[in-house]
């Protein structure tokens, strides 16, 4: 090789190249806010200077080795112009990266930095928002991957190794861990590539693959990777994987402690970097409590009978069928999803065991993932506070209330039912009456309704009390009377809330609205009737009310016919109501008539 490549002078590239590298990857990030890229804009003053020497050598040199150099100079180039956002510089010099080590890219020389390359380039592409593009660079680099692994297989040549010394040369189980790593971001590219392109399953597949691979080559932050394994916890959810779901929390759990505890004021973290892991592992919290809601509910939704009351003969059918799968199935879905190693797993192991992944079928099975998810509730609410997190407070009190809404439905005995939903009351009703509906218009009307619904379930549980009463009491008869006003109370604040500012109620419902509009008109029907009162007149009044109600569902059913798929039962049972009502009233008036 002519003389840059000879003795001393090729020991000054390289140690330019390395110079470079260093400024790029660690001086940068020391860079003045005024001067952001500074770094950046030496390495690359740097990396011509090499391409220069290389290019002054080409007469003597090797071709094959000289082209691959080239190639690691056009590649850093390209990053560095994508870093100091040049994207169409940087998109030409990784092309020319690429176009050079097209004919050699399955060699172990050169396949670890044709993948980097294409790797950079679906960034660059999704970046302009051309996530199609992207996904063609990135699943290219992936085939070469699986092509490369199936011929080959021994670790290939890491890029910087082009320039450097015979002697600094890496060990293969260096050079294995760089590949590996290198593949694992074309992977982590791809399930945000398939996220964008609503590919939601295969985007789950390849995050878990990513975040298995981190663990297994130590390529992670912990905190980012504690919140990827917490995201695609939820998706699992949506599934009803809830063995999936829960290997993924704890793991999650288990990797942020890795970041330390949260830190204690005389640590060297900032004050925003305390905040900022207070915040993340509130975010964790908070899909625990998913978890324990989704797993509860679906519970739910398995034992129920057709009118939302648990049916003793499905759940000893449940109980029976549980006993014979359990164990099979555990043990081959475990393999799937197992993630990390050995100290890793264990911990995460003892964590899973905290909480079951198994449909409770039973009140003191329920509680205990209940509890689970109230200490959560506790520890996302230290971090959200009402001061400064309104919405996202609210949401977790929301989840709260409806994980002892669901509790109440293992429960049989019906005065303690009542109690798990005076609990919600409790805590629902305060932040109501401090929230601003002009500024939280949607989440007041939430509130409203669940309100409203929950003295519902109240009345109707103090009614099925009354009735194994031989006579009821004045006591129960006020307590019916007043939840039943309490709820029809809050179910007119929610309608009232959906009227013009002229106080008009609207001719024709939004689509979101015309279920929870229907459902509160169907109700205080059903609650005008539920009311009880010795006087006659007031007892016609109600009726006379109820029956107004039902008719203005028959009515709109009638005019927009399709809100009827909204509200089949509710209009069913109005309609029988709308028949039945003024004959009943006629024959109250009828008795009432000798006193008029």
């Amino acid at each position: 090789m002519a003389a840059a490549a000879a003795g001393g002078g090729w020991a000054a590239v390289c140690e330019k190249f390395r110079t470079a590298r260093t400024l790029s990857a660690v001086e940068s990030r020391k860079d003045p806010e005024t001067e952001p890229y500074r770094s950046k804009y030496s390495a690359r003053a740097l990396l011509q200077e090499v391409k220069q020497l290389l290019s002054a050598a080409e007469e003597g040199g090797e071709a094959r080795l000289l082209a691959v150099r080239r190639a690691v100079l056009e590649y850093e180039l390209g990053v560095n112009h994508t870093d100091t956002e040049e994207l169409s510089a940087g998109e030409e010099h990784l092309q020319r990266c690429t176009q050079l080590l097209e004919p050699h890219r399955l060699s172990p020389d050169c396949v670890s930095l044709y993948i980097q390359a294409q790797n950079n380039l679906g960034i660059l592409w999704s970046e302009r928002d051309e996530i199609k593009t992207a996904q063609t660079y990135l699943e290219s680099a992936e085939a070469l991957y699986n092509q490369y692994m199936k011929e080959d297989g021994n670790p290939p040549l890491d890029p910087s190794e082009h320039f450097m010394a015979e002697e600094e040369k890496l060990t293969d189980q260096e050079r294995s861990k760089r590949f590996e790593k290198a593949y694992t971001h074309t992977l982590y590219y791809l399930a945000q590539v398939y996220q964008h392109l609503e590919m939601i399953e295969k985007a789950a597949q390849y995050c878990h693959t990513t975040l298995k691979r981190q663990l297994e080559y130590c390529g992670y932050y912990p905190v980012e990777w504690a919140l990827n394994a917490a995201t695609l916890s939820q998706y699992y959810l949506t599934k009803e994987c809830f063995m999936e779901s829960r290997h993924c929390l704890a793991a999650a759990s288990v990797i942020f402690s890795q970041a330390g505890q949260v830190p204690s004021a005389e640590d060297n973290e900032t004050e925003q970097d305390q905040q900022d892991l207070r915040q993340r592992k509130a975010e964790i919290a908070r899909c625990w409590i998913k978890y324990c809601l989704n797993l509860l509910q679906s519970a739910r939704k398995l034992l129920e009978d057709n009118i939302g009351e648990l049916d003793p003969d499905r759940q000893l059918e449940l109980k029976a069928q549980r006993k014979k799968e359990e164990d099979e199935k555990e043990k081959g879905r475990k393999k799937a999803v197992l993630f990390g190693t050995s100290d890793i797993c264990d911990s995460v192991l003892a964590m899973e065991e905290k909480v079951s992944s198994v449909y409770p079928l039973d009140f003191q099975e329920a509680r205990e993932i209940f509890l689970v998810g109230q200490n959560y509730v506790q520890e996302a609410k230290e971090f959200f506070q009402v001061d400064g997190y309104v919405t996202d407070h609210i949401e977790i009190v929301q989840d709260h209330s409806a994980l002892f809404k669901v509790l109440a439905f293992f429960e049989e005995d019906y005065e303690r039912r009542c109690k798990m939903h005076k609990r919600r009351i409790d805590m629902l009703e305060p932040i109501y009456a401090d929230l601003n509906p002009q500024y939280y218009l949607l989440i007041s009307r939430q509130l409203q309704f669940e309100l409203a619904d929950t003295y519902y379930e109240m009345m109707d549980l103090k009614v099925a009390i009354g009735n194994r009463l031989e006579e009821l009491d004045s006591h129960t008869i006020k307590k019916i009377n007043s939840l039943a006003q309490l709820a029809i109370k809050y179910y007119e604040l929610f309608l009232d809330s959906l009227r013009n500012p002229d106080k008009v109620f609207p001719e024709e419902l939004e689509e979101d609205v015309l279920r929870p509009a229907m459902v509160a008109k169907f109700h205080i029907a059903r609650l005008y009737g539920k009311l009880i009162t010795s006087d006659s007149k007031k007892q016609l009044e109600n009726m006379q009310t109820s029956l107004e109600y039902y008719t203005f569902l028959v009515d709109y059913c009638e005019k927009y016919p399709d809100a009827v798929r909204a509200v089949e039962t509710e209009l069913e049972l109005s309609k029988e109501m709308v028949g039945l009502l003024p004959t009943r009233m006629e024959r109250l008036r009828a008795k009432l008539c000798p006193f008029i």
